[in-house]
C-alpha cells in the first residue's frame, strides 16, 4: 500500500496500462519530458520513450485530430488538453467526430481512446483557466465522462477509460493534484458507471463530484457533530454511465436529496439527476431536492471572489440545515 498524490496516481494508471498493453501512447502539451504542466505525467517519457509519449505543438484541434486517427487505426491514444476550458477550442471533435464514428460506420469503426482534461476551479486561474466542464461533455451522446476524487479512483478509473471501446472523458481535478491518498500495490482496474457511498446517513443524501466530494464528506462531519443531522455522502465518480441504481437506493433510505456542483447552474448534471429523480422516486421525497452550485457567472480570479462563488463546506452545511429545518 502506498501513499500517492492524486497527480502521481494519473502517471501510476497510465504506466499501468502501456506497461499492459503496448498500442497504449500518449500525447499532449509538454507531457514528455517535462511531465506535463502539472506533473501528472511525470516519468513516463523516461519509462517508455519518445515513440509513447509524445510532445505536441501547442494546438488542441491537432492533438485531438491526432488522437482520433491513431485510435481509428489501432492504437489506444491518452491524450492530454491541458485546462479543460480549451475543450472548446476543439469541440467539433468531443462533440461531431469522437462520439458519431462507431454509430455512423454501423460498428466497423471505434475511437478508443481517452481524452484527459485538467478541469476546476479553486486554483485562482480565472474565468479562461477555471471552469468545471463536465455538463458541456455530459450532453453529448457517445462520450462517457469520468471524474474521479481521489488517488486510488484515479488509478481504477483511468485503467477502465483505457480499456474502454468507446471514447473517455478523464475529468482531473486541478485542485486536487497534490491532495493525498492510500493506493494498494498491484493491478487496479475500477469500472465506469459505479458510484461509491463514502458515508452512510439516514436523514439526507448529498451527491458529490471530484473537488466537491471532499467538502461534502467535511459538510457531512460538520452537520452530525454540531447539528445531529446524519447525511449519508455518494461520490458520483462517472457522469456517462451514471449510476442510477445507488443514487435512487439511498434516496429510498433518507428520502432528502443534495446536490453539489462545481458546474454552473444552468444545465448542471444536478438538473439531470433531480429530473431521474423526479420521473423515478418522486414519493420517496420527503422534500423538494436541492442543488447546491455555483452562479450562472464566469469564475472570478481573485481568491475571495472565487472562494465565495464555488460551494463551500459553510455553505453545504447552512443549506442542508436549513432545508431540513423548513
Amino acid at each position: 500500500m502506498a501513499e500517492l498524490t492524486y497527480r502521481d496516481a494519473v502517471a501510476r494508471g497510465i504506466a499501468q496500462e502501456m506497461e499492459r498493453d503496448p498500442d497504449v501512447v500518449c500525447i499532449g502539451e509538454d507531457i514528455a519530458k517535462a511531465g506535463g504542466v502539472f506533473k501528472a505525467t511525470w516519468g513516463l517519457f523516461d519509462k517508455f520513450g519518445a515513440k509513447r509519449v509524445c510532445d505536441t505543438p501547442i494546438a488542441e484541434q491537432a492533438i485531438l485530430g491526432a488522437a482520433m486517427g491513431a485510435a481509428m487505426t489501432g492504437l489506444k491514444p491518452v491524450a492530454e488538453i491541458m485546462f479543460a476550458d480549451f475543450a472548446a477550442v476543439c469541440w467539433d471533435f468531443f462533440a461531431n467526430e469522437f462520439p458519431k464514428t462507431r454509430y455512423m460506420t454501423n460498428g466497423q469503426v471505434g475511437v478508443p481512446l481517452v481524452v484527459r482534461l485538467g478541469n476546476g476551479g479553486a486554483a485562482r486561474f480565472g474565468a479562461q483557466h477555471s471552469q468545471s466542464v463536465e455538463n458541456w461533455c455530459m450532453m453529448i451522446p457517445g462520450l462517457k465522462v469520468v471524474a474521479p476524487s481521489s488517488p486510488v479512483d484515479v488509478v481504477g478509473l483511468m485503467a477502465a477509460a483505457i480499456r474502454d471501446p468507446d471514447p473517455v472523458i478523464f475529468l482531473e481535478h486541478k485542485s486536487l493534484y497534490a491532495t493525498k491518498g492510500p493506493v494498494p500495490d498491484g493491478e487496479i482496474v475500477d469500472t465506469l458507471g459505479t458510484a461509491k457511498i463514502l458515508r452512510t446517513g439516514r436523514d439526507a443524501t448529498i451527491l458529490a463530484l471530484a473537488l466537491m466530494v471532499p467538502r461534502a464528506l467535511a459538510a457531512a462531519e460538520e452537520l452530525k457533530s454540531k447539528h445531529g443531522i446524519d447525511c449519508e455522502v455518494i461520490d458520483l465518480r462517472s457522469l456517462v454511465p451514471l449510476d442510477t441504481r445507488t443514487i435512487l437506493a439511498s434516496l429510498g433510505r433518507t428520502h432528502r436529496l443534495f446536490t453539489v456542483e462545481e458546474n454552473p447552474r444552468l444545465c448542471g448534471w444536478g438538473a439531470e439527476i433531480v429530473s431521474i429523480v423526479a420521473d423515478e422516486a418522486f414519493f420517496d421525497l420527503d422534500g423538494p431536492p436541492v442543488r447546491i452550485t455555483t452562479p450562472h457567472i464566469p469564475l472570478p480570479a481573485a481568491d475571495n471572489l472565487e472562494d465565495v462563488v464555488l460551494p463551500s463546506v459553510s455553505r453545504i452545511v447552512e443549506t442542508v440545515r436549513r432545508s431540513l429545518a423548513s
